[in-house]
């Protein structure tokens, strides 16, 4: 037997294709047929197949379905047989089936029924490929695709809808009809069919009444290959009647009997949902004894006296209409034997006997007696319902006789007194009892439920697609309760009156096609029907003739990797069903065994991959009519594997962690490395950093514990690494503490640990407050271990207690606990007196007595006071006593400098302190009066001197000798030129000493000295100032030594002169050496004069590098060196050539060209270096012309730490950029970008301050610094300490600095103000000279004005002007008549002449009318035509 099928990519394995048509011998009565036949004797399990000998492997269902299989009459058999024997035994006549030829081999009657259930499994639905080009080109009968339910109610306010869709090729027509008459859509105007659509519309918007469509409606969808008919839509129009009119009296009701208010609500369609409320649209509130039942009605177990407060209305809501309506509102009147309705009652445990209602064993208000029954459909939900009354109420059980109730489908409602079980099926038949029980008694209901069934499918028909000639089966197979009746019907009519078909044969729920042929084609209806409903299902049987096709496109890429099992997918298409071979690289024989595996459905299994599968697979599909062919291309690629796995790690709350994930992949594939946290996609915050191998984590905290899990992937594969972080964080604060053993001095205290956060505590610090002395200070009290959760406190009398608990761990302490209960202990006598008694002086004439005062716990009782005595010492004086509260008592009126002898007393309510010590004090002290005599001065070098001076006598110093102490200045400097500053300094010597030593001078300096003695009140008249001179000193560093490489044949060195030179230069000196690597070459020295600042050096080979050291040099000698190499080349690697033999040759005093390259060095000052900053000058030929300031000694203005760059992670070359208050820091690193680097410098007061930076935040800035103060500095990495720069010292500058220095002082200033008073004075000399050639000229013509009679130049009638006078200005322009065109400027000699015009004739006279010009005057002052003073014209230009 043949059969059609549309093999998928999706791999049905269980799908086997029944044999090709295989010749049978009749006499000898055996087949021949392929192995595989062995697959139709298989069990059908939701699909798979299961061998026939694998029955107790088989699930329920199939079970089940063999079972029922196996009831089939031995009319079904017989008929089998029947048919088969009816047919003629020809030689190569087809074989009809598995079936037929088991029946005529009498096997086993259950392995007919597993055969037949076998074969109508595999003739069921196979769709034809949802390919468009396919499902266009077949033609196909029509089925139905949508449909309204059977029963279908309407709303009559809207149009009535009948929905009918079918597909078909060609597309289907349609027709209905309506209570099984052909129903006439064109007869009626309100009805219409959608257009390519079978959906009837009623339009009732021009009137009409949708009851009259009421009936039942049937579709048909017809195309030339059959009709396919739809469900029997009974169409019904929803109704909500009104509530019959009807007056209610009151209900009377006696307290605690039962009562039921019954609803009837009128009947509607769909039935209204029901619920009471009262006539003020209050719901009623329900509980177990009063409730609304499954029918409507609102049943009271007993009603009580506050029942009758409401009234009780029942509500219909119906659901098409959305309306509600309402019953008359049922009132009741409750008769009582306590008529006072107190509320307190309610809640009493016997309220029923506190009201007098009798009490009573309960009865059902439904159902009625004892037992009952019902009966439910399969998979309807089954409701059950027992309502009792009794006093008090009664409470309701269920169960089930003979067994348990379905608790996965079974569900309490309305107080227990429902129960309702879901999707009912036949096992929930049987006998139900709910018990009503109270203390007075139980009572039982039985309840007897029977399940029955509307039909429902065991087998629906399905489409049946063959090819020509090839034989199948319909099968319609429905079960239910009774049995439901099977009628088959084609095209709509009844198979008995359809023409015959000899093709065709029927038995019973089967229908078996032989040998189909085109006109085959129909649509066949199985109608299974029994009392309870019916079920109809619409099937075709299409013939199809299709030459092989291929459904996936051509020429397929599959990238798999290498290990996997992998499938390569060739879907088909073909009728007869075309057979598949795979060939691998178009040559050799069918793949098919070993490592390779066909699937039916034509997929080629590869069950695990080797590089050398990789290649190109064939695929051919064969039958009758033809043969396709399609190619796939694989490719194997290697697996991702994560070979470093993060590990499992324990972090300190605020530390970083770094977990590892590093992968090797396939480099042709895309990888993705993704991480997750507790198997959820992790969030990369600002505190995180993903990078392809690692994450890290900074700050770690309390939420980043848990699992972390590394996700490499590719677009075929992942592997996966997961790891655990622990973070150990500060501890819970412990909590509930408790005092107990409350003692007079002591109390125990307990509490309860808080969590430890993975970090073992170690102690527990007990803390207490106390509210009279420092209210909400709290004081640490004891220490205790971490393995102890109680502890005996010390306490000290009257003090009013109260304690907290802190727990700390490795990690830091926990917040504190909430506060424990106040306890406050008695009093006492002080056992203690005040401690650091001292006695000083504030003033020359009195004695200040000061102590620490005691604190609460040392008090012991209230108004502590403090008794102070005292009396001058070794006088025997009586004592003197003052009673103080305080913490401060003043003696006045004292002598100078005076010994006391002190005592200080503890005094509270209870009594005296102990006896106090007797402490020694002194009275104030007074400035010294003599001053220290015989100053002798001895240079010690060029930055130190030794005094020497004769002490003063004791009783001059009038208090305690602190120390001599000498105020020096620098008066000035050796050098000219060179300001200086005359800020007084001072050297102390403490105690009573001789002789000291004054350092930190400035070299090649004038100084003045002074000395005095220093007490207690201050310092005592100076002595006679002394004068002396420092030598000559070395200079500090070169400034901005530069090296830059212009070329590789040529090294350009620049240099400044020392910022401070201690002395006379006379020159430079420079050393330089060749090297390569670790070899060096022979050391040059070169010596240069002072004026020299370039220096040009011609290399010997390019590939040598140079190191420089140059140095400044006085008559003492060579000062601080710097040091300087030549910059690497770009792409230089580590050299390995020999270091030059021979050395390079050299040009001095060139001008340096345009550096490529360079590298610049801030020196490091030696130790006599002034405190500034270092600058950037341009560098000068001679060494006076740079006029520099000089700052005390022993400071950094610049440092720089040259290192080579190592081979592993390092930080070097730390420079630092001091100012007075900031100073910039760079360094050089090989970490990576983003790495954190800590700044950590320390004062010379030993406070030590860091500063958190990134890589690339440089230069960092450190802006709290103190001016003249020395630090030292180091860099570390931030998250391993141990990598760590050099320590480097720096000093800050004093407040004023070199950069301030007067202007009036630079050289610069003073050339360019010389330059401009030359310039003058030669413009003065050449306008002295032209102005001596001129004269006096008479005015021959005037013009009508007069002058004015204040002109001083009309007494001889003559004005005075220079041969010059007559040319125009600069920036005018002279116009062709000869005058003066003024442009921007508005200064001319009209301005000049006090006239108000003028104008110049032919002979150069000045004619013109003359006015007072007071404007001019009035802004400029008197100006005239003499030229401008020397001292206007350098103000001018300044």
């Amino acid at each position: 037997m043949r059969r059609l099928a549309a093999r998928g990519a999706a791999g049905d394995v269980g799908e086997v294709a029944a044999p090709a048509a295989d010749s049978t011998d009749c006499a000898q009565g055996r087949s021949r047929r392929p192995p595989r036949l062995i697959d139709l004797c298989a069990i059908w399990d939701p699909g798979v197949f299961l061998p026939a000998a694998g029955w107790k492997r088989a699930s329920g269902t199939a079970r089940r379905r063999l079972n029922e299989a196996e009831t089939l009459s031995s009319v079904r058999e017989a008929q089998v047989e029947r048919l088969e024997a009816a047919r003629p035994c020809r030689p190569g006549s087809r074989e009809r089936g598995p079936v037929l030829r088991m029946a005529r081999q009498q096997p086993p009657p259950w392995v007919h029924t597993a055969v037949l259930l076998c074969l109508l499994s595999l003739t069921g639905a196979i769709e034809i490929p949802m390919d468009p080009s396919i499902q266009n080109e077949l033609s196909q009968p029509p089925t139905i695709t949508k449909q309204s339910v059977k029963d279908h109610i309407v709303d009559p306010r809207d149009n009535i809808l009948i929905e009918c869709e079918a597909k078909g090729n060609p597309a289907p027509s349609f027709h209905w009809t309506r209570n099984s008459r052909f129903f006439n859509i064109a007869k009626d105007p309100r009805v219409s069919m959608r257009r390519r659509s079978g959906t009837l519309v009623i339009d009732f918007r021009s009137g009409g009444r949708p009851e009259e469509y009421e009936g039942e409606y049937q579709c048909f969808a017809r195309n030339k290959f059959g009709t396919a008919l739809s469900n029997r839509i009974r169409l019904q129009v929803s109704k909500s009647p009104l509530w019959p009119k009807e007056n209610l009296d009151p209900v009377v009701v006696q307290e605690g009997a039962p009562l039921t208010l019954q609803c009837n609500p009128p009947p509607g369609l769909p039935s209204p949902v029901i619920f009471w409320m009262s006539s003020s649209m209050e719901p009623i509130t329900q509980d177990k004894r009063v409730s609304q039942g499954h029918n409507g009605d609102l049943y009271f177990s007993n009603v009580m006296l506050q029942d009758m407060q409401t009234d009780y209305s029942c509500n219909a809501r119906f659901h098409f209409t959305h309306t509600i309506q309402q019953k008359n509102a049922f009132t009741l009147k409750v008769l009582t034997n306590n008529p006072y309705n107190d509320s307190s009652l309610r809640n009493h445990p016997d309220m029923y006997s506190a009201r007098g209602v009798a009490e009573r064993t309960p009865s059902f208000m439904y159902p009625q007696g004892t037992a009952s029954s019902q009966m439910v459909l399969r998979g309807m939900d089954l409701l059950l319902e027992c309502i009792a009354s009794g006093v008090p109420t009664p409470d309701i059980a269920w169960y089930k006789k003979g067994g348990d109730l379905p608790s996965d489908k079974a569900k309490f409602e309305n107080f227990n007194k429902a129960l309702r079980i879901t999707n009912v099926s036949e096992e929930d038949s049987g006998e139900y009892f709910c018990l009503a029980s109270n203390k007075m008694g139980s009572i039982r209901h039985t309840i007897s439920v029977r399940v029955k069934a509307a039909p429902y499918w065991l087998d629906e028909p399905k489409n049946l697609i063959l090819a020509p000639g090839e034989d199948g089966r319909l099968v319609c197979r429905a079960n239910g309760n009774p049995k439901p009746t099977v009628q088959w019907m084609v095209n709509g009519e009844p198979l008995q009156s359809a023409p015959p078909n000899p093709n065709r044969e029927v038995a019973g729920d089967t229908i078996i096609f032989r040998d189909t042929q085109i006109s085959s084609r129909a649509v066949y209806q199985c109608n299974t029907s029994n009392e309870h409903g019916y079920l109809l299902a619409n099937a075709f049987v299409s013939v199809l003739d299709v030459p092989p096709r291929m459904l996936s496109p051509r020429n397929q890429l599959i990238r798999v990797i290498l290990y996997n099992r992998t499938r390569l997918d060739c879907p088909f298409f073909g009728s007869p069903i075309p057979t598949l071979r795979w060939f691998k690289n178009g040559q050799g024989s069918n793949l098919d065994g070993g490592n390779y595996h066909v699937y039916e459905n034509g997929s080629l299994e590869i069950k695990m991959i080797r590089k050398e599968d990789q290649g190109i697979y064939t695929c051919v599909a064969t039958n009758i009519l033809g043969k396709a062919e399609n190619q796939v291309r694989l490719e194997v690629k290697d697996p991702t594997r994560i070979y470093r796995m993060p590990e499992d790690q324990v972090a300190k709350r605020g530390t970083t962690v770094q977990l590892e994930c590093r992968v090797k992949h396939d480099p042709s594939l895309k990888l993705t490395v993704s991480w997750l946290k507790d198997d959820e996609p992790l969030y990369i915050g600002n505190r995180m950093k993903k990078e392809d191998d690692s994450l890290t984590i900074f700050g770690v905290a309390e939420r980043d514990q848990g699992s972390y899990t590394c996700v490499a992937s590719t677009e075929l594969d992942q592997d996966l690494a997961k790891a655990y972080l622990t973070v150990l964080g500060r501890p819970d604060r412990p909590r509930d503490l408790e005092l107990t053993d409350l003692a007079e001095r002591s109390v125990r205290l307990t509490w309860i640990p808080g969590d430890d956060n993975n970090s073992p505590i170690t102690d527990y610090v007990v803390q207490f407050e106390e509210d009279q002395f420092q209210p909400g200070v709290w004081h640490d009290h004891s220490k205790f271990p971490g393995s102890v959760n109680s502890a005996i406190l010390q306490l000290s009398p009257y003090v009013n207690y109260q304690f907290r608990v802190i727990a700390i761990n490795e990690v830091g302490s926990s917040h504190p606990s909430l506060p424990s209960e106040r306890y406050r202990t008695s009093g006492a006598p002080p056992e203690s007196n005040p401690a650091d008694v001292r006695g000083e002086g504030t003033r020359k004439n009195n004695m200040e007595i000061t102590w620490t005062p005691m604190n609460a716990t040392s008090a012991f009782g209230p108004n502590l006071r403090y008794i102070v005595k005292w009396r001058r010492r070794e006088t025997r004086e009586t004592w003197n006593n003052v009673t103080v509260w305080g913490s401060r008592y003043v003696v006045g009126q004292t002598p100078v400098y005076v010994p006391y002898e002190i005592r200080v007393q503890a005094e509270n309510d209870f009594g005296k302190g102990p006896e106090p010590d007797t402490v020694i004090g002194y009275s104030g002290e007074d400035y010294p009066r003599a001053a220290p005599t015989d100053v002798k001065i001895r240079v010690l070098n060029s930055t130190a001197i030794s005094l020497q001076w004769n002490r003063v006598y004791p009783d001059t110093v009038q208090g305690q000798l602190r120390e001599y102490r000498a105020y020096y200045w620098r008066e000035s400097s050796l050098l000219k030129n060179l300001w200086v500053s005359q800020k007084r300094q001072q050297a102390s010597f403490p105690g009573d000493r001789p002789r000291g030593v004054v350092s930190r001078l400035f070299p090649y300096s004038n100084y003045k000295l002074e000395m005095v003695v220093v007490n207690g009140r201050g310092d005592g008249p100076r002595s006679e100032t002394k004068e002396f001179t420092t030598p000559e000193g070395v200079p500090s560093a070169p400034r901005r030594f530069r090296v830059r490489q212009p070329n590789l044949e040529t090294i350009n060195l620049e240099w400044d002169h020392p910022e401070h030179p201690n002395g006379i230069l006379i020159g430079y000196t420079l050393k330089y050496v060749a090297f390569n690597g670790t070899k060096l070459g022979k050391q040059i020295v070169e010596n240069f004069s002072p004026n020299q600042t370039k220096f040009t050096v011609q290399r010997a080979d390019p590939v040598s590098r140079y190191r420089f050291t140059l140095s400044a040099r006085t008559q003492v000698g060579s000062g601080e060196a710097v040091t300087e190499e030549s910059p690497a080349p770009p792409n230089e690697a580590t050299p390995t050539a020999a270091p030059p033999t021979s050395p390079p040759t050299t040009v001095g005093a060139t001008g340096a060209p345009a550096a490529t390259t360079e590298a610049t060095t801030v020196p490091t000052i030696p130790s006599v270096a002034p405190t500034t900053v270092a600058t950037t000058t341009v560098a000068t030929t001679t060494t006076t012309a740079a006029t520099t300031t000089e700052r005390p000694p022993t400071t950094t203005s610049g440092t720089k730490m040259p290192e080579s760059a190592p081979d592993r992670q390092s930080i070097w070359n730390v420079t630092v950029l001091p100012n007075s208050k900031w100073a910039n820091i760079t360094w050089k690193h090989n970490f990576g970008p983003g790495t954190d680097f800590v700044v950590e410098y320390t004062d010379s007061n030993h406070t030590k301050k860091s500063v958190p930076v990134k890589a690339q935040a440089q230069p960092v800035q450190l802006t709290d610094l103190y001016p003249g103060m020395t630090y030292t500095l180091r860099v570390y990495s931030r998250d391993n300490e141990g990598i760590s720069s050099t320590v480097i010292t720096f000093m800050t500058s004093t407040a004023y600095t070199n950069n301030q220095a007067d202007i009036a002082t630079q050289g610069w200033f003073i050339g360019l103000m010389c330059a401009i008073a030359l310039l003058v004075l030669i413009l003065l000399i050449v306008c002295f000279i032209k102005r001596s050639r001129g004269g006096k000229y008479p005015v021959r013509e005037k013009k009508d004005v007069p002058l004015g009679p204040e002109d001083p130049k009309e007494e001889d009638g003559s004005f005075d002007y220079s041969d010059e006078d007559n040319k125009p200005l600069q920036g005018s322009q002279t116009s062709l008549d000869g005058t003066i065109k003024q442009q921007e400027s508005d200064d001319s000699l009209v301005d000049y002449g006090e006239g108000g015009e003028g104008q110049f004739n032919e002979d150069g006279s000045f004619i013109g009318q003359y006015t007072v010009k007071k404007d001019k005057e009035e802004t400029e002052g008197n100006e005239s035509s003499e030229a401008t003073s020397p001292v206007n014209a350098i103000y001018s230009l300044a």
